[in-house]
C-alpha cells in the first residue's frame, strides 16, 4: 500500500479494491489523477483507494502520471534522545531535500541535514520508509518521493537554520515537545514516528517550543 498525500490528504494505492467504506474505489486503469489532485485541492474528494491486484504496478503508474523528484531525509536522535526538527512555513517538519545526480539515498540524507540544520557527526542507523506527496511548482503538479533514515549524533554545537530555504528555527526536542510539534506537523511526517508520539492528550502540559 502507498500513500500519496495532497494538502495532507492521502490518495491510497493498493491491491485491494475495499479498505473502508469511506473510500471510493477505482481501478488503477480508471484513475485520472491529475483529476483527482484538482479535486482534493478543491475540497470535493477526500477518501479514494486505487486499486491493482500487482502492486509493481502502483509505483510505476505514479511515476508515469506526474514529473518525479527524489529527495531524502533524517529522523535524527541526539545523546539526550532528543529528535531534531526544523520550523518551516508556519509548521515543525524534519529536515530534508532534493537529491543529487550520482549521489546516494544515504549521502543526500546526511547532506541535506547538515545544510539545513548545522548538525554534524551524522550516523544512518536504519532506513525508515519512503514517503509520497504531491506539490505545485511554477503551476504544475509534481510528485516527491522522500526516503527517510533513522540517525544518531553526539553533536552538541550551534544549530544554524538554512534561512535561503526558508527554515526559522531548529530545535532539539524530547518526547513531550515531539509530541506537541507534530500536532503542527505534516501528515506524511507522522508517519515515520512510532505510535506514541501521536498521542497528545489536551490535558499535557508542555513548556513552550
Amino acid at each position: 500500500m502507498y500513500k500519496v498525500f495532497v494538502k495532507d490528504i492521502p490518495i491510497i494505492l493498493s491491491t485491494e479494491k475495499n479498505i473502508g467504506k469511506q473510500y471510493t474505489a477505482i481501478p488503477l486503469k480508471l484513475a485520472r489523477f491529475k483529476k483527482l489532485i484538482r479535486k482534493i485541492n478543491d475540497g470535493e474528494l477526500i477518501y479514494v483507494n486505487l486499486y491493482h491486484k500487482n502492486a509493481e504496478k502502483l509505483e510505476r503508474f505514479l511515476q508515469k502520471k506526474l514529473p518525479f523528484v527524489e529527495a531524502a531525509g533524517g529522523l535524527v536522535y541526539n545523546q539526550n534522545k532528543e529528535i531534531l526538527f526544523i520550523y518551516r512555513n508556519d509548521r515543525w517538519d524534519l529536515p530534508k531535500g532534493h537529491i543529487d545526480d550520482g549521489e546516494t539515498h544515504e549521502a543526500a540524507a546526511i547532506r541535506e541535514v547538515e545544510e539545513e540544520t548545522g548538525v554534524k557527526n551524522l550516523e544512518v542507523r536504519r532506513f525508515i520508509d519512503k514517503t509520497y506527496h504531491v506539490f505545485k511548482r511554477n503551476g504544475k503538479f509534481k510528485l516527491k518521493a522522500t526516503y527517510w533514515f533513522e540517525m544518531y549524533t553526539d553533536y552538541t554545537g550551534e544549530l544554524k537554520p538554512e534561512s535561503n530555504e526558508g527554515i526559522k528555527k531548529v530545535k532539539w526536542k524530547n518526547f513531550e515537545k515531539s509530541q506537541k510539534a507534530l500536532t503542527n506537523s505534516y501528515e506524511n511526517i507522522k508517519l515515520l514516528f512510532p505510535k506514541a508520539y501521536l498521542i497528545m492528550h489536551p490535558n499535557d502540559r508542555v513548556s513552550k517550543v
